[in-house]
């Protein structure tokens, strides 16, 4: 998982994240590659609201703008429009890698549930995260909180983002 910007940190400014995430199979090779736009993040008693666009491109394509920052900016893209059109990002300013951190997920089917479990590994440490898409949060919070419990399982609402956590360099 990588992370962009401006040079000058125009979409850190204004809240939001550009983020390339690569999903590889068992022999390691890349199979998948999605570029994710996320902005209006809204933080409240450990349950993340944030406005997210996906979209997949090509795995080549991906490792390319890993390795060479600037070639996000030539990718034909509509979040990379979008980067541009609404947060002014253009060819001069380009895009800066900012780093990353790797991010093993695994998805469970649970109550009728999608969770989604990451292991987030940071070059200074390891947390983990469970992630829950659905219309009322604060039910679901609660019924993972009541499961958690019951099984002796440790844990804290969360703080802050996977991005604020990698910048900050520092696990909460």
């Amino acid at each position: 998982m990588s992370f962009f910007d401006s040079a000058n940190g125009i979409l850190a400014s204004q809240r939001a994240v550009l983020r390339l995430r690569s999903f590889s199979n068992n022999s390691n090779e890349k199979t998948r590659c999605v570029l994710s736009l996320k902005a209006k993040p809204l933080l409240i008693n450990g349950v993340s609201r944030v406005e997210e666009d996906e979209e997949e491109i090509e795995p080549s394509t991906g490792e390319q703008c890993v390795e060479e920052a600037s070639k996000l900016g030539l990718t034909e893209s509509r979040i990379i429009k979008r980067c541009k059109d609404e947060f002014g990002i253009d060819g001069e300013m380009g895009f800066v890698c900012l780093g990353g951190f790797e991010n093993l997920r695994d998805v469970y089917e649970w109550r009728g549930l999608k969770l989604e479990v990451d292991e987030s590994k940071f070059s200074f440490g390891v947390c983990y995260e469970i992630e829950c898409e659905n219309d009322d949060p604060e039910r679901v919070k609660r019924e993972l909180e009541g499961f958690l419990k019951e099984n002796g399982i440790d844990y804290k609402y969360s703080e802050m983002s996977k991005f604020a956590i990698f910048r900050a360099g520092k696990l909460p």
